[in-house]
């Protein structure tokens, strides 16, 4: 005699395999990083179980404590791993002004996201604060301009100067933009704009 058809299903159907410790302890960062943004070094390590849908004990099997956890949402959030795929993304066959403004949403938002965890933890810094202990700063810079460079490549023969140059320029003013209380920051196509045909209007003589 068959087992009935639902029984049937029941057995046969595999259940989703158990993330490794790797992927375990991804999802508990990347849950993380936006609460830390909120709540800070208060957030509890309970309230970060209960957005990962996890018990808080199996934080403990891949953190060693909370504040490894807090180093390793820091770590994550400095990363330039997200930006430069974004960057890597962008379609180079586009007009370059379309190219770049991509290209500053994409670190404008890595940007926010440094500060926003940075902040919230009580790390003071200047524009680009690179990793907590200061390691790792200049390989982050250096693999963003090289992604910006990329971008730049097809109009090489257009630029004043070498793509990578071009890319430290822009990468540069991003991060030193100017801002005054009475005009709102620059849009990233404005940006642009100014970067690319410099500040005097189309009817300037």
């Amino acid at each position: 005699m068959t087992a009935p058809k639902e029984n049937q299903d029941q057995t046969t159907r595999r259940r989703a395999p158990a993330m490794s410790p790797e992927q375990r302890r991804a999802m508990i960062i990347q849950t993380a990083i936006p609460l830390i943004a909120e709540y800070g070094a208060a957030v509890t390590t309970a309230k970060i179980a209960r957005a990962a849908g996890i018990g808080e004990g199996t934080i403990f099997r891949v953190f060693a404590d909370k504040d490894e956890l807090l180093q390793a949402c820091i770590a994550e959030a400095l990363s330039p791993e997200h930006a430069v795929r974004e960057l890597d993304a962008i379609d180079v066959s586009q007009p370059l002004p379309d190219r770049l403004a991509e290209a500053a949403e994409a670190l404008q938002a890595h940007m926010s996201r440094m500060g926003a965890i940075l902040g919230s933890l009580g790390h003071g810094g200047g524009k680009h604060p690179g990793t907590v202990r200061g390691a790792g700063r200049a390989e982050s810079t250096t693999r963003i301009r090289a992604a910006l460079a990329e971008l730049l490549e097809p109009d090489k023969a257009a630029l004043r100067r070498p793509p990578e140059q071009i890319a430290a320029l822009f990468f540069g003013l991003l991060f030193t933009q100017p801002r005054t209380e009475d005009e709102p920051d620059l849009t990233p196509q404005e940006l642009v704009e100014v970067f690319l045909h410099g500040a005097f209007s189309g009817g300037a003589k």
